[in-house]
């Protein structure tokens, strides 16, 4: 039996087809409620897109504990070897709007949400284990740099290089960026970060640093510049066709979860700074630990109420996960919620796809498309009628902090370039000519000769074969460089 076609609020539609009009010609009648209706509804289909990560696909699936790591965290999740959580994943391209293709080169974000029996978890990192900026007063500025031009309104390699350039903590993330990681073949097929440093802390408060990893299942495989332009132009949402149609066929994509855990006073004297996430930790000093595995098995049901309205933010924490002093981790623990406040209004999280499994009892209430206001309970807190109290058990655990205030940057071994040249010299020799080519191709076509140097000088610096090769692509004499930037 078919189902009976009705407006939105229940009652029976008779003509779909056709509007009420003065005759069959016309004009249209003010009193056909049906076609006003339809027509409101459609001038209001389309919500703000994501500022940054607008085009994107998702998944749902299941994270499976493996391995208890209740000696480090309270986290439910995280304690009770074969404990099942939920999740819904989200990938995403940082810079180009919703309908730019999903192939061109950038890192990729990765976004989780668990939804856990203590309230929502959300990981929100890239495919990199490091970002371009380590403040978040530089952030919009370097969106805007990846955004398009005011003026021509396009997207420029002036831009982007010319932020580079004068950012010298940028060359990390330049050099994956401008590598084969820069270009996976599929959401699939490359790894995942949390990228910031985040605290655990087990049922005795004890704290300890983590680090999150994300490593596919079926490997990490990137493709060519020749591939990538080509895909865009023929299927601009190559990598969301290929993350659907495999799981469409049962094809079930997973990741197995480590992490990096550093004793509380070590990470505070380790030799880098384990909060500048312009920085990685090295697995030799601390080696990955299996925590457990996540599979995506499930489509979503309607692409807009489960991936576009999905709304993730590293504020999202659960007790036995607090955030690190890291200062761009900071900023985001504000600027995600109130992104989504303004693109999907402030009563986001009563959305079915960002609910908790939980029960919500607070005393926030009203505002625009609140959809449950939570009875006739008290709104109000100090009060006598038994409203909600609060959980201590969910207390932040605090870590010292001590210096003067004010604008400041990072100090402690401030190195930018040091592991850039190591994750240079971990390429193959295949890969450092796909670099160098890379490279050339979009710091070629930049007119600017002092971001050219500037940036070539940033490569000279991490790794002195770097910098030769990328000033020789340019047709730069490498001595002069140097000199200019002296």
């Amino acid at each position: 039996m078919s189902k009976k076609l009705t407006t939105s609020t229940g009652q029976p539609w008779a003509d779909n087809q056709h509007s009420q009009t003065a005759g069959p010609r016309g004009p249209v009648l003010m009193q056909d409620y049906d076609l006003m209706e339809k027509l409101a509804h459609f001038d209001r289909e389309r919500i703000p897109e994501r500022v940054v990560h607008a085009k994107g696909a998702g998944a749902k699936g299941e994270f499976v504990l493996e391995n208890d790591m209740s000696k480090y965290t309270k986290a439910d999740l995280f304690n009770g070897v074969g404990k099942t959580t939920p999740i819904i994943i989200r990938f995403s391209q940082v810079a180009g709007e919703k309908g730019y293709p999903d192939t061109v080169r950038d890192v990729r974000g990765y976004a989780l949400k668990f939804y856990t029996q203590e309230g929502n978890y959300d990981i929100v990192g890239n495919n990199t284990p490091v970002f371009f900026v380590n403040d978040p007063l530089k952030f919009p500025d370097f969106i805007h740099s990846q955004k398009r031009d005011p003026k021509t309104n396009r997207r420029t390699q002036e831009m982007q290089w010319d932020f580079w350039a004068h950012s010298p903590e940028s060359i990390h993330q330049v050099t994956y960026l401008m590598g084969d990681r820069g270009l996976p073949a599929s959401y699939r097929e490359m790894n995942g970060y949390g990228s910031h440093t985040y605290k655990w802390v087990n049922k005795d408060g004890e704290q300890f640093w983590v680090k999150y990893h994300f490593i596919s299942n079926q490997g990490v495989k990137n493709m060519s510049e020749a591939q990538a332009g080509k895909l865009a132009g023929e299927n601009p949402d190559f990598l969301q066709d290929d993350l659907f149609d495999a799981i469409e066929s049962k094809n079930y994509p997973s990741w197995n979860v480590y992490v990096q855990i550093i004793p509380y006073e070590d990470g505070l004297n380790y030799k880098w700074d384990i909060f500048d996430v312009t920085k990685v930790v090295s697995h030799k000093d601390y080696p990955l630990i299996k925590v457990g595995k996540y599979t995506l098995n499930e489509n979503p049901t309607n692409n807009f109420t489960d991936v576009e309205e999905a709304a993730f933010s590293p504020a999202n924490f659960v007790p036995g996960i607090e955030p690190s002093p890291d200062k761009l981790l900071q900023g985001r623990l504000f600027s995600y919620k109130d992104t989504q406040r303004y693109r999907l209004g402030v009563n986001f999280e009563d959305l079915p796809i960002n609910k908790p499994l939980n029960e919500v009892h607070n005393y926030q209430r009203d505002g625009y498309m609140k959809s449950d206001n939570q009875g006739s309970e008290v709104n109000y807190e100090p009060n006598g009628q038994n409203g909600p109290k609060e959980d201590l058990s969910a207390s932040v655990s605090g870590y010292s902090v001590e210096g003067t205030a004010g604008n400041q940057p990072y100090a402690h071994n401030v190195d930018y370039s040091a592991q850039a040249g190591d994750l240079y010299r971990l390429m193959s020799d295949d890969e450092k000519d796909r670099l160098i080519n890379t490279i050339a191709g979009g710091l070629g076509q930049v007119d600017s000769m002092e971001i050219k140097t500037l940036e070539v000088n940033q490569m000279y610096a991490a790794d002195k074969e770097y910098g030769k090769r990328v000033a020789k692509a340019l047709n730069l004499d490498i001595n002069e460089v140097l000199q200019l930037n002296n």
